[in-house]
């Protein structure tokens, strides 16, 4: 059975780090694309960040500031998150996607994890 776990939330204040992580059961990560999503509350659901085979993507408001990087021998996703913002406040959420491909709508993405709450306040 296919599952994923996120890990590494908590409470950071502005301008501080989190490393998130995205740990998988059931199946091999670095087989499928992995995206990291947020939603705060009262907002829809937006993506983040995604890693598949040789290539990763941000949204651009954290493009510079945010690093998708896969530990194969873990089978985990990590998200280094820098510079955090209030406004990134969110529940964290990673999602597998059963072709190498980061490209599409969020509805492609088959496997969830229960998320991790990422509070940004001073």
């Amino acid at each position: 059975q296919l599952q994923l776990v996120e890990s590494g939330g908590g409470l950071v204040q502005p301008g501080g780090s989190l490393r998130l992580s995205c740990t998988g059961s059931g199946f091999t990560l670095d087989a499928y694309a992995i995206g990291w999503f947020r939603q705060a509350p009262g907002k829809e659901r937006e993506g983040v960040s995604c890693i598949s085979s040789g290539s990763t993507g941000y949204r651009d408001s954290v493009q510079g500031r945010f690093t998708i990087s896969r530990n194969n021998a873990r089978n985990t996703v990590y998200l280094q998150m820098s510079s955090l913002k209030p406004e990134e406040t969110a529940v964290y959420y990673c999602a597998a996607k059963d072709v190498p491909e980061c490209l599409g709508p969020s509805q492609d993405f088959g496997s969830w994890g229960r998320g991790t709450q990422v509070t940004v306040s001073s």
